[in-house]
């Protein structure tokens, strides 16, 4: 009787935030730590429950610019215990909802064709609107039109 042969089990790992916006050419040198990549006014706007677990930012606006300049680029992302969080900060405005939209399926399409290796990060919820004044949108065309993106204005992101 032959000996059964070991099987060497290897499993592969996952890539860390850091990882995977360094090998994401469009925003490779944009990574900093924590939520460096926010500016104050914003990172103020993000509250979790442990800043230990903050694992980077980086402002995908500004690093995409160049390449991109005349489309609705989205502001930042940020990964927190292990899973990416995109957040843009907006106006909360009735006639902004087009715009959002627009950022929206722009960032998606980003993250399928240039940010592969982010998006596998992503959270569970991962696009989030942060409003950057006050609640404003009246009209049930523009509510529907959020509701169907999954999208809606919020004062902060509050993660535990």
């Amino acid at each position: 009787m032959l000996p059964m042969s070991k099987k060497k089990v290897t499993s592969i790992k996952r890539m860390t935030f850091k990882e995977a916006v360094a090998a994401t050419p469009d925003i490779a040198n944009g990574f900093q730590k924590g939520l460096q990549a926010l500016e104050r006014q914003h990172s103020s706007k993000i509250v979790v429950g442990s800043t230990h677990d903050l694992q980077g930012s980086v402002n995908i606006d500004k690093t995409t610019q160049g390449r991109y300049p005349q489309d609705s680029r989205w502001d930042y992302a940020f990964a927190y215990k292990g899973q990416v969080y995109f957040v843009e900060f907006h106006s909360a405005k009735s006639d902004e909802v087009r715009t959002m939209r627009n950022k929206l399926q722009w960032l998606k399409k980003w993250l399928n064709s240039h940010a592969p290796n982010v998006k596998k990060l992503q959270a569970d919820e991962p696009f989030h609107w942060i409003q950057s004044k006050k609640f404003d949108i009246k009209g049930a065309s523009q509510l529907k039109s959020l509701a169907q993106i999954g999208l809606r204005p919020k004062p902060n992101l509050t993660l535990d």
